[in-house]
């Protein structure tokens, strides 16, 4: 989790407890950008994945897999 002017972003990883893989977050970045809500990205670096990751607010991440859960 980040925090940038007192707002908590988390990566796809954080929130969900796993790894989501490339089709999620590809779907996941293309619904944040669409609605315009604030991403940003931070550097991770572990023995699967090194590289840049997109992080998104708490409540953007909620309404998001409300909805793919009603689909």
């Amino acid at each position: 989790m980040r925090v940038k002017d007192k707002i908590e972003y988390y990566s796809l990883y954080e929130y969900l407890g796993y790894a989501a893989g490339g089709d999620l977050g590809t779907q996941v970045n293309e619904a944040a950008t669409k609605t315009k809500q604030p991403i940003i990205t931070q550097e991770i670096s572990n023995r699967v994945y090194s590289g840049r990751v997109f992080c998104y607010t708490k409540k953007f991440l909620n309404e998001y897999f409300k909805k793919q859960k009603q689909i």
